[in-house]
């Protein structure tokens, strides 16, 4: 009959009814039943779960009052059928699902005042009969899910009384200090991090225990005995066959912990003086790093490096606040930079090559790969996104506090030399995909998946752009012809030009500005504070632009494909080796002039009569898809309202007939001759393209292959038209929005700065 009772109290708590009946009724219900037995469990407790005859508290039975029982009488037929599959051990989770919930509703606002207090009565009730020291032993219970939910009730008690008595259970702490001191004797840690982890959680929801200090009441005890453990658990021999698996104990106590690692990391932004548990993983982070190269199963590798990810992010709680002190104080400056220069050195040591990276880790309705999909054989991205952000971010925050140019350069060449390694090894492959020429593509080919790893991956490119741009400039008042072609040569050759990667990034979303306005409104990218920084180097740095933009209207227009079939490629620019000697030794090389050629800057190779370099496109062949070039792809979101919204430009492009030359033996090929229908109308179009913007809104391009055969014709800024255009659009998109009060924040200082480019661009058209 107690599982009726049981049952109706579930039902009750649920809709938040008033209890009838006195605590004492409840607490007798809830009370957990461990009887002593022989048998020593996991814990070294003796102890067993009742018997499933005749009931689990027959004790009990007879103190009930006989309302109860005719209270249950109504409900024995609908349960007449389910009475024989009920058992000791649902009665037992049932208890536990209880406690965790009516702790919950006991600081809901939402339930009455009375029946709060009703709760709190029961707790306390059940604390005098030691349930505490129970749920203790059930931790020990061969039955892992009794044991996880015993964990949860835990939990939930030891953070009623800091709430409510603002105490710390003795007996958990006990208990926690015993296992985590006991490592690797101790056989209930995973248990221990289960409850601690899910007690930290609990306090972060609740803005008031943070402002009275809880959260530091409940961790300095355990501070010492967590960085011990930490050293403990991470010095361990990880070659053991113990950690190969998942499901074994050595590595469940390592999933847990890292559960625990990611709740101390969100903590640290509660207290203004981290304790010494919130810091050791950035302190000792070598730990982790040495972890992640080791035999340790997949699983584990992959949680670890997330969880750098976040640490490097600041995102290890999903509604992190803007501008927390705690970004300020000098303890996180301490501790970003002892992570950053560990995983600069690890990287260095070509740590990145030790990582074996899995295959796709998951499909979607079974774990076999569908036919024909060009995914299959390629690495996990989102470890590949994750490990290279880390990087990034640590040479980010570590170029920012250097103070000389000596003092960072060697390192970032050698890291970005091993990046690049790592991005061109692990790139999911495709085949429509051509290779890679031009160092600056790789970013936008690993991060466009992630909007917001992409936009960070960006910002810290462009950071320490800004950086090593200041240094050099810092080195000489001015820098010689010579000096200023190796600096840009450098920035190419190691993949963080900024205009470089800019272009790339909007070829990728097609120019459409809809896409960038998404990214402004969202408040899951860093999209903004990317923009600002950029435009304002644009606003001074508008010739560099210029002249990348030029470069890709001269690699699309030589290197165009017309055909599905490839020519055989001899690629001298993206091998290992070459890749370190472009990022460490540009001395040695055949530096390639800016000045003097707008046919060449890194997007090409040192080319032979043999040799052909295509672009990679990640979607499909320059020729097969000339849209993201010439076309003006419709947007994906309209934001125009039907007063104001703007005629779209309809004009066709010319049709190109190709022939397609066979490859001959020797790997020669040739570009196919093409035709187009061809007007003076078309003729006098080109000539336009130098016009202001303003003047162009229906222009109708021709194709580039057109352009590249005639010598006689202006050439067609086809990048610098096609960037400058969407972001002109997305200033009137974001206008549009301000004018009628839709816009989230308020964007002036934005628009200020895609104003003033605009006008340097009507600017330079009009000369």
């Amino acid at each position: 009959m107690e599982i009726f009772l049981l049952q109706q109290l579930y039902k009750d708590v649920l809709v938040g009814i008033p209890l009838a009946k006195e605590s004492h009724h409840y607490t007798s219900l809830l009370n957990l039943c461990i009887e002593q037995s022989p048998e020593i469990d996991e814990s070294g407790n003796r102890m067993h779960l009742p018997s499933t005859d005749g009931g689990i508290r027959s004790h009990q039975d007879a103190d009930k009052p006989d309302e109860a029982i005719a209270a249950t009488d109504d409900m024995s037929n609908s349960f007449a059928n389910m009475n024989s599959s009920f058992c000791p051990r649902e009665v037992m989770l049932l208890q536990l699902t209880l406690i965790k919930m009516m702790v919950a509703k006991a600081g809901s606002q939402e339930i009455e005042l009375n029946t709060r207090k009703k709760y709190c009565e029961i707790f306390v009730h059940l604390l005098e009969a030691k349930i505490d020291s129970k749920l203790v032993h059930l931790l020990g219970s061969h039955d892992r899910l009794l044991s996880h939910m015993a964990s949860k009730s835990l939990a939930s008690l030891v953070y009623f009384q800091l709430k409510e008595e603002n105490a710390l259970n003795v007996t958990w702490l006990t208990f926690s200090l015993k296992a985590l001191s006991g490592f690797p004797v101790s056989t209930q840690v995973a248990e221990c991090l289960w409850t601690l982890t899910t007690l930290i959680k609990e306090i972060l929801r609740d803005e008031v225990l943070l402002r009275a200090g809880i959260l530091k009441k409940l961790l300095a005890p355990l501070d010492a005995v967590l960085e011990g453990f930490y050293n403990s658990i991470l010095l361990h021999h990880f070659d053991s066959h113990h950690y190969t698996s998942p499901d074994s104990e050595a590595a469940n106590n390592l999933i847990s912990f890292i559960d625990l690692l990611e709740a101390l990391l969100a903590s640290r932004i509660e207290l203004e003086l981290p304790l010494r548990c919130q810091r050791v993983l950035f302190l000792k982070v070598s730990y982790v790093l040495n972890l992640i190269s080791s035999s340790v199963h997949y699983l584990i590798k992959k949680k670890f490096i997330m969880l750098l990810k976040k640490c490097v992010l600041y995102k290890s709680r999903e509604d992190t606040r803007s501008g927390s002190p705690f970004l300020q104080t000098p303890s996180f400056s301490e501790d970003m930079l002892a992570l950053s220069t560990a995983v600069i050195q690890i990287v260095n040591l070509t740590w990145l090559d030790q990582i074996p990276l899995r295959e796709k880790a998951s499909y979607f309705g079974g774990s076999e790969v569908a036919l024909g999909d060009d995914t299959q054989g390629g690495s996990d991205q989102t470890v590949v996104r994750a490990l290279s952000l880390v990087v990034l971010k640590a040479l980010e925050y570590k170029f920012q506090t250097s103070a000389t140019k000596a003092e960072i350069e060697e390192d970032f060449q050698s890291s970005m030399s091993q990046l690049l390694i790592f991005w061109r090894s692990h790139l999911k492959s495709s085949p429509q995909s051509h290779p890679v020429v031009h160092h600056c593509e790789w970013l936008s080919l690993i991060f466009i998946e992630q909007d917001d790893d992409m936009w960070e991956a960006a910002k810290a490119l462009l950071l320490i752009y800004l950086k090593f741009d200041r240094l050099w400039h810092d080195a000489a008042a001015k820098l010689s012809p010579k000096e200023e072609e190796t600096w840009n040569f450098l920035t190419h050759a190691s993949g963080y030009n900024p205009h470089c990667i800019f272009l790339f990034l909007l070829e990728k979303i097609a120019f459409d500005s809809s896409v960038l306005l998404d990214f402004l409104i969202s408040s899951e990218t860093c999209f903004l504070e990317y923009l600002v920084r950029y435009l304002k180097l644009l606003r001074k740095d508008w010739h560099q632009f210029v002249d990348v933009c030029n470069h890709f209207d001269t690699k699309h227009a030589a290197f165009q494909t017309v055909s599905s079939v490839k020519p055989p490629l001899k690629e001298s620019c993206v091998t290992d080796e070459s890749l370190q000697n472009a990022c460490c030794e540009p001395e040695a090389q055949t530096l390639i002039s800016l000045a003097s050629s707008h046919n060449s800057l890194v997007f090409t190779t040192e080319q032979g009569d043999n040799e052909v370099a295509e672009s990679n496109q990640s979607n499909s062949s320059i020729g097969t898809d000339s849209t993201s070039l010439l076309g003006s792809p419709q947007s994906l979101v309209n934001y125009d309202s039907s007063e104001d919204s703007e005629l779209e430009s309809d004009g066709k492009e010319c049709l190109v007939n190709t022939k397609q030359v066979p490859v001959n033996n020797e790997g020669e090929s040739e570009i196919g001759k093409t035709d187009c229908s061809y007007t003076d109308d078309k003729l006098n179009t080109l000539k336009s393209e130098l016009l202001p913007l303003e003047q162009k809104r229906s222009l109708t391009l021709p194709c580039l292959t057109c352009v590249a055969s005639s010598d006689n014709i202006i050439p067609l800024r086809i990048m610098l038209y096609k960037s400058t255009k969407c972001l002109e659009e997305l200033q009137k998109a974001i206008s549009r929005l301000q004018r009628r009060n839709l816009f989230p924040y308020n964007p002036s200082a934005l628009l200020k700065l895609l104003s003033h480019i605009e006008n340097i661009s009507k600017n330079v058209n009009q000369q």
